[in-house]
């Protein structure tokens, strides 16, 4: 399969095109992998407004009453509990890790055990998140799908 990739104008609505022979279990793939990228999140960050992509965001965590949206290299607040995030993204490459974190599993780069049947889940950034037991089956379930 080749791919191309066009450059286009910023005002420009982006597109994705995919020609194929027939729609296959390949192609209809590749369909969930962007659908599953699509979409944004608001959050706010010194008292401004940003729609935050969701293919940018690393994980979601609940501290003290607030909920916090971290990216690469920084961190947004959101107005949203954690459940709603939980729900909001149950049916894109989202999970519950913890209580208190939903990570984006296509930013995952490692998984080891840790104490306590605990696993230490290793981020792209290098930033490291903690699975609780109760969700480590869940979680493993899901990467290997």
């Amino acid at each position: 399969m080749e791919i191309k990739v066009k450059e286009i104008l910023s005002q420009e609505t982006e597109y994705i095109e995919i020609g194929c022979h027939r729609r296959d279990s390949r192609v209809e793939e590749i369909i969930r992998f962007v659908k599953l990228h699509q979409g944004t999140i608001e959050a706010t960050k010194q008292e401004k407004q940003y729609q935050i992509p969701l293919s940018e965001i690393y994980y979601i965590e609940a501290v003290d009453d607030k909920t916090f949206i971290y990216l690469s290299k920084s961190c947004y607040e959101s107005h949203k509990r954690l459940y709603e995030f939980e729900e909001l993204l149950a049916d894109r490459s989202f999970a519950r890790i913890s209580k208190s974190v939903v990570v984006n599993l296509m930013k995952i780069t490692s998984i080891k055990p840790a104490l306590n049947g605990r696993f230490l889940c290793q981020l792209k950034n290098n930033e490291n998140v903690i699975i609780s037991r109760k969700y480590v089956a869940e979680i493993k379930e899901r990467l290997r799908g």
